[in-house]
């Protein structure tokens, strides 16, 4: 067995003269550790307590973002190399802070997946996709499949596929047109998980595609 372990460090009286202050200065420390990819000693600097304060914000306002209609779906083109042709979509989505402008998703997907928000947001986004074919087809627009990736956490839900089963008989769109994206990693995780949720994506007539 391997071990290893991330360090957060805080000098007194440099950092704070409390014990409260320094304990959350080696936590933030800590934290910035962990986001390194573990087994890293980080030293607590003034520019992690902004960084770690622009974080706490951007969880609390990511927590309405849905609500208030900050998130938006890009569609990212799929190229046939042989035919030139359009191949399909990748749904891509985007968050426009009414403060900051647009957020860059590597910042606020790992904040949405640690909190338990890529669920309610994953969702969202497969509604969004769903939506959009049916009104590009409702339009006459040619259409082509579009794909969305399937977090972790919405991986291991109980109730995906039933939730994806609904989204497509509400909108009455040919399943071939959706394709769910889940990452080699998450898919080799639980093995057991990823065979029940790769027969129901089959049962349902919908595409399944592995990074």
């Amino acid at each position: 067995i391997a071990l290893t372990c991330s360090i957060g460090t805080t000098l007194l009286p440099q950092d704070g003269d409390d014990a409260d202050a320094l304990l959350n200065n080696a936590v933030t420390a800590m934290r910035h550790a962990k986001a390194q990819g573990r087994g890293a000693i980080v030293r607590f600097t003034p520019a992690l307590r902004t960084e770690h304060g622009r974080r706490l914000t951007l969880e609390s306002h990511l927590r309405r973002a849905i609500a208030q209609d900050e998130l938006f779906v890009q569609y990212q083109p799929k190229v046939d190399l042989r035919s030139g042709g359009l191949a399909g979509f990748e749904a891509l989505v985007r968050w426009r802070h009414p403060e900051y402008g647009v957020i860059p998703p590597d910042e606020f997907i790992p904040i949405a997946e640690e909190s338990g928000m890529i669920v309610p947001i994953g969702e969202w986004v497969l509604r969004s996709a769903v939506a959009q074919l049916a009104d590009w087809r409702a339009q006459g627009l040619p259409t082509a499949p579009v794909a969305v990736n399937l977090s972790a956490r919405q991986f291991l839900q109980s109730d995906v596929i039933a939730m994806v089963g609904a989204l497509l008989a509400e909108s009455g769109l040919a399943p071939g047109l959706l394709e769910l994206e889940l990452t080699e990693s998450v898919s080799m995780a639980v093995p057991e998980r990823s065979v029940v949720v790769m027969r129901g994506v089959g049962q349902l007539g919908v595409m399944l595609g592995i990074d």
